[in-house]
């Protein structure tokens, strides 16, 4: 960072291919769209080029543009309304996301219609979290962050990130409970 703000743009890009399918993942799960994850992408390194001055070099650069990142998708899914592309994938409507492609000794038509199903279940259910606890949950376990991260990246105390993770759990068991 310290040479983008030298003016060198070849840095730019190198933290571009860094950290692009870092932020698509996170958005994407975030989402649930891809289009939207790609938007989000390209809106947060929009936002690190414009407001670079204001990158504090004592904060980890991660926990920076992580935190932009959140930030737009908490945005997006406070306001979200039903969006239609007509362009969009057929698998991005099933929320494919390639998981189900990984190959097991013990394929059975029917282990991988219940496999299908659950992650379908489990997707839902995180989805339907609210916006503060879904994004505490997308960070700490399907981007693997830990709790001082999370803390660093939303701007929350780490005893708040307990919380939100602990209460997120707790909504994903009662809403599987009855699902699975």
């Amino acid at each position: 960072m310290k040479l983008v703000l030298k003016g060198d743009q070849r840095a730019f890009a190198e933290i571009v291919e860094l950290y692009k399918d870092k932020l698509f993942h996170l958005a994407y799960r975030m989402l649930n769209n891809r289009h939207e994850a790609e938007d989000v992408v390209q809106e947060t390194f929009l936002r690190v080029f414009r407001n670079m001055e204001k990158y504090d070099p004592n904060q980890k650069f991660s926990t920076w543009i992580y935190r932009i990142a959140t930030n737009l998708c908490i945005d997006r899914l406070r306001r979200k309304k039903p969006s239609y592309s007509l362009d969009a994938e057929l698998n991005d409507q099933e929320g494919s996301d390639g998981y189900a492609m990984l190959p097991s000794d013990d394929r059975t038509p029917e282990s991988e219609a219940l496999l299908s199903e659950t992650q379908t279940l489990i997707r839902e259910a995180i989805d339907s979290l609210p916006a503060k606890y879904k994004s505490v949950m997308i960070l700490r376990y399907l981007q693997d962050l830990s709790l001082q991260e999370i803390s660093d990246v939303t701007g929350m105390p780490v005893t708040t990130i307990k919380t939100r993770v602990h209460r997120g759990r707790d909504f994903l068991r009662k809403k599987l409970e009855y699902k699975l």
